[in-house]
């Protein structure tokens, strides 16, 4: 019996205690459960207060960030509108990051503090508009288009209300050297006139390059600055001159005066901003007697020595009567037409040649017709009638427009004898065949008659010599014919061509509305004289074209040396 008994209390303990583990166990589960709940409960509310913190602060960054100034940036700066480059890959034209300085009146804690400030600032400010903005609580421009050390010193200030947006514009370094050829743009990134309309698509392509055109800094400084003293030595109202190469028709230079400042995007309404080289349609005058002269030689019916016999001093034509600008021979040779610039004796040589070959050989040359050509500004010579009389005038260059950048390109063709075609890009390929113009002998004569041009006693551009250059060209002086009549007012050119051994460059310069300069001390063929009234080419256009070719002439390698030992050694050889 106590067998049993014993038997049943281990039972009883036994149950007891596997009762207690359980309980026991349960417990702990309960209690790991709760912790359980507890972390995840934990983390819950972490998450919700990130996710709260970071809305908070996203929506903060929305609001303009009121508490600070606010500076809204690009994520990275890509540039809206492409670099325009000069030929040595120099900056013309550049979109720049800056920045508008905006103003929000109602974070503005102390205004008429803030007002002293702004004024200390930009004392040029109209001071009671400002304050009536800062009254009116509505946001406002301070400034637009400002640098980052303008920025800085606003910044400086101190003041939430001052907010700064990023923002690109296009600046042009030399602000008023390229005007006439650049152009600009508008406020919406297009561009509205020169090279920046005419390449616009390209300019604003994000993959594309920049604009490599031929022009050449350095040399459009200093032509401009020998124009400018043009302008003044001369009384002038304007000057023009472009300088081209005269085997690739690459311009190297183009400068109309008067210019502007491509920076101020100020409306241009006055004509006398007018590209003069592009869009300006001339008589240029005695310079076309260059292109009768040269189609003569080339038709075989004179060569440079063949006297012209019994030249008239005047010839009546229909109701006009021609004459001579200065008196004549009445004997000369094709050559003495050209360097003594014989209206008369041109004529004789037209009526010749006869004029449907004088009229095929100018459009040939691209003088009558409007050209292809980099910039919308371009013009079109004026459409005439080949009546009576019109074969002697336009044989000497009276009665018949071009521009003269065509007058340029024109020269160049006759000097190297195949047709040169003008472009304002660097390396540009025409994929065109050679176009034959003249023949290589008459290239040769040519050259050599415009040398005479400038050294002959008789010659018309004395002036324009510079030793060691060899430089040769033709004068022209016109009238301008103003509303239909011809005024005494003159337009004078000059169309240099150097080196005339081996032409490589063409120079025209041109004056509007010159006047004597009785003033100047000019050294006429080794002399130094003054007090000269005369108002020709010869006298003003060929003088400033001698003293811009000394200035190029070194940055266009050119020199005394150099062609005596590239071309006179080997030509004595």
């Amino acid at each position: 019996m106590k067998e049993d008994k014993n038997k049943k209390t281990n039972k009883r303990s036994f149950y007891f205690q596997d009762y207690d583990h359980y309980i026991i166990n349960k417990i702990k589960n309960e209690k790991l459960i709760i912790n359980q709940d507890r972390v995840y409960l934990l983390f819950f509310v972490f998450f919700c207060l990130i996710f709260i913190f970071a809305t908070k602060i996203f929506f903060i960054s929305l609001k303009n960030l009121e508490s600070k100034n606010y500076v809204k940036n690009y994520p990275v700066f890509q540039t809206i509108r492409n670099d325009i480059l000069d030929r040595n890959g120099d900056p013309i034209a550049r979109n720049v990051l800056v920045y508008h300085a905006g103003i929000k009146p109602n974070l503005i804690k102390d205004k008429k503090k803030f007002l002293i400030k702004i004024k200390l600032l930009y004392p040029e400010l109209d001071y009671l508009t400002f304050e009536n903005n800062l009254k009116k609580n509505k946001y406002f421009y301070l400034k637009k288009n400002i640098s980052q050390d303008e920025r800085n010193r606003l910044w400086s200030l101190g003041e939430k209300g001052l907010l700064f947006e990023t923002t690109q514009t296009r600046i042009y370094p030399h602000k008023n050297l390229f005007s006439h050829v650049v152009g600009q743009i508008d406020l919406d990134n297009n561009g509205i006139s020169g090279v920046e309309k005419y390449f616009d698509k390209n300019l604003k392509n994000a993959e594309g390059k920049s604009l490599n055109l031929s022009l050449d800094i350095n040399l459009q400084y200093l032509i401009r600055e020998e124009l400018l003293q043009s302008i003044s030595d001369f009384s002038a109202k304007g000057a023009a001159s472009v300088l081209m190469d005269a085997k690739t028709g690459e311009i190297l230079s183009l400068i109309s005066l008067p210019d502007y400042n491509l920076n101020k995007r100020q409306e241009i309404k006055d004509k006398n901003f007018t590209n003069k080289i592009t869009k300006g349609v001339f008589e240029l005058g005695s310079i076309f007697k260059t292109f009768t002269i040269a189609l003569a030689m080339e038709n075989g019916l004179f060569s440079p020595n063949t006297v012209i016999k019994n030249i008239p001093d005047e010839i009546k034509c229909s109701k006009y009567t021609i004459t001579e600008h200065d008196e004549m021979p009445g004997n000369l040779s094709l050559k003495q037409i050209l360097v003594r610039s014989s209206n008369i004796g041109t004529i004789k040589v037209a009526r010749k040649i006869g004029e449907s070959k004088l009229r095929t050989f100018l459009e040939d040359l691209n003088l009558l017709n409007t050209i292809d050509f980099e910039l919308d500004e371009i013009g079109s010579p004026l459409k005439f009638s080949w009546n009576k009389c019109k074969l002697e005038t336009v044989s000497y260059g009276h009665g018949i427009t071009t521009t003269p950048l065509q007058a340029v390109a024109a020269y160049a063709s006759i000097s190297s004898g195949n047709l040169v075609s003008p472009t304002l890009v660097k390396n540009k390929s025409f994929n065109l065949e050679k176009v034959r113009i003249v023949d290589s002998k008459t290239s040769k004569q040519i050259n050599s008659i415009l040398r005479e041009v400038v050294t002959n006693n008789n010659g018309t551009a004395s002036l324009a010599e510079v030793d060691g250059y060899y430089v040769g060209g033709k004068t022209g002086t016109a009238n301008k014919n103003i509303n239909g009549k011809y005024t005494n007012k003159k337009l004078t050119s000059f169309i240099s061509v150097f080196p005339t051994i081996d032409p490589k460059y063409i120079l025209l310069v041109l004056l509007d509305e010159p006047k004597a300069a009785p003033q100047l001390v000019y050294n006429y063929r080794g002399k130094q004289i003054s007090g000269i009234k005369r108002n020709e080419s010869g006298w003003n256009s060929a003088y400033v074209a001698g003293k811009i070719i000394e200035k190029i002439g070194p940055i266009l390698a050119i020199n005394k040396n150099d062609f005596y030992d590239n071309y006179v050694v080997k030509k004595s050889d």
